[in-house]
């Protein structure tokens, strides 16, 4: 006899722990299903661990809407929960005379986003905060942060435990099919099983294209292609160099090679970004180095190549083309036609800002 469940979500990073969670705390049974032996090891544990404020995205967007009702529900979270994090803040610096206008731009489209408290510095302003930034001027975002996202997912996944709710890991679904009143999955791993779901949520991140053409059923017309863009880090040696974030002017698919800390104060550098690469290349190549510090030191001259090293990297999914900014995609029967499917395609940053405001919404879509 094959078991029936509600509602399953596959996919265990901080995106799919929280709409497991929210379906769970809504009264929902939910089983979170995840390929690895852990939680949030793919792009959920290589990123910046940065909580945005919300002022970059298209007014309107789903990643607008969901990063500023995201960050309202998080900094209460972590506190509630005694998660380590920082409201250091953040500081988005104009390089050149002709960056300058930028900044009121994106000051007028925060505000357009919901986000109020964003502040002009002139260059002398600027470096009153920070004495070693090189700058025309600066905007300074009071209400960015940065946290510890690990302890943040474990919560997560206690909430929906807590609540009811179950999570399996090495548990892949090796094959799905759309049935009459759900989803019926194939799960691999030690004790394979066959199981029908209700409601089927695919938050498989970097896999939810190749997760979708696998449901035997479902319109291949309405699967988003994702590419992966790589994102490497190197980390500053010695006194980090600054008390805030510092973030050069964005591109249409990058926010630029900024400066971040993490929560014990070690500064680095990135992400970068490579346009693509294959799935699971995590390398960051030593002779990457040189272009990381020429573009750091047009906000930090004295920074020393020398005292640049290679750390870590992430993959992020893109569903657009390079240099093309592309909203977050949560497509529900009212867009697919296929009840009780939710797909999350190109679900990149503010994904974990947004990931709580995320599980309200998919919530919401049932």
């Amino acid at each position: 006899m094959t078991d029936s469940v509600e509602c399953v979500v596959v996919g265990a990073g901080c995106v799919g722990l929280a709409v497991a969670r929210a379906l769970v705390l809504a009264g929902r049974e939910v089983l979170l299903l995840e390929q690895h032996d852990m939680f949030g090891t793919e792009t959920s544990s290589r990123n910046s661990e940065v909580i945005h404020a919300g002022i970059y995205y298209e007014p309107g967007s789903l990643k607008a809407r969901l990063c500023v009702r995201g960050k309202a529900l998080l900094y209460p979270y972590l506190r509630e929960r005694g998660i380590d994090h920082k409201q250091c803040g953040k500081l988005i610096v104009a390089t050149s005379p002709a960056e300058v206008p930028r900044l009121a731009f994106y000051q007028s489209r925060a505000v357009e986003n919901g986000v109020h408290d964003l502040e002009l510095l002139t260059m002398q302003e600027a470096q009153m905060r920070e004495p070693l930034l090189s700058c025309e001027a600066a905007l300074l975002s009071p209400s960015t942060g940065v946290f510890d996202s690990h302890t943040y997912m474990l919560s997560l996944l206690g909430d929906l435990e807590n609540a009811g709710g179950m999570a399996v890991f090495n548990a892949p679904v090796m094959r799905i099919r759309v049935i009459d009143g759900g989803s019926e999955l194939e799960i691999g791993g030690e004790e394979p099983s066959t199981i029908q779901a209700r409601h089927l949520i695919n938050c498989t991140g970097l896999h939810a294209t190749a997760f979708a053409r696998q449901m035997d059923g479902f319109p291949a017309e309405h699967i988003a292609e994702t590419r992966y863009a790589k994102g490497r880090y190197f980390m500053i040696s010695g006194k980090a160099p600054f008390a805030r974030l510092i973030y050069p002017m964005p591109t249409n698919d990058s926010q630029g090679t900024h400066y971040t800390c993490d929560l014990g104060g070690q500064g680095r550098l990135g992400p970068d970004i490579t346009w693509n690469v294959p799935l699971n290349d995590y390398a960051v190549e030593e002779e990457a180095r040189f272009a990381f510090w020429q573009a750091a030191t047009q906000y930090l001259p004295c920074l020393k190549e020398e005292d640049l090293h290679a750390s870590y990297a992430g993959l992020r999914p893109k569903i657009g083309q390079p240099g093309q900014w592309m909203d977050f995609r949560i497509d529900g029967p009212e867009v697919h036609g296929v009840p009780g499917i939710v797909q999350l395609f190109g679900i990149e940053s503010p994904g974990l800002t947004s990931s709580l405001a995320i599980g309200e919404y998919v919530s919401g879509l049932m």
